[in-house]
């Protein structure tokens, strides 16, 4: 069923098969690199976009699972972990630490596994969506289930 996907959402619905996720992955004509644009594209509520934000944090990427309707304090969830400082990766970063796009970055499908942190936001969704891997790519999946994926610590975000 993956045949017709980009290499990289392949890899995400590989992952997300090891994982027992039945969400399939679906390609959009237009891309939908941000919340706002997923949301639009799909007909449902912004805050439903699990959003992959990846950051430079101690030395390492973050990568940040957030509800699509609002933004990372970064102070605060620095704070909140007990980490020195969160920043913003660069375009370079993000491509290195999961091998996609800002834009596309998924919860899985990374060359190796990443620190995660999932918004406690999203548990208000009965389902949510994120990033397959391109800007094209999306899929459904569980709040529970986005927890199990990324092996996420749930925190409060904003």
């Amino acid at each position: 069923m993956s045949a017709h996907l980009p290499a990289r959402s392949r890899l995400v619905h590989d992952a997300l098969r090891a994982a027992g996720i039945p969400g399939e992955i679906v390609v959009l004509p237009d891309a939908a690199s941000t919340a706002a644009l997923a949301a639009a594209a799909l007909g449902i509520d912004v805050g439903a976009i699990a959003n992959s934000l990846v950051f430079w944090s101690d030395g390492e990427p973050l990568l940040v699972m957030t509800s699509g309707a609002h933004r990372v304090d970064t102070r605060a969830l620095a704070e909140r972990l007990g980490r020195d400082n969160i920043t913003r990766a660069t375009v370079e970063q993000v491509r290195e630490a999961t091998g996609q796009a800002i834009g596309g970055v998924a919860p899985t499908g990374h060359p190796s596994a990443l620190t995660t942190i999932v918004d406690e936001a999203l548990a208000k969704y009965d389902e949510i969506w994120a990033a397959g891997g391109t800007p094209h790519t999306v899929f459904p999946l569980t709040y529970d289930q986005l927890v199990a994926l990324t092996g996420g610590t749930v925190a409060r975000v904003d």
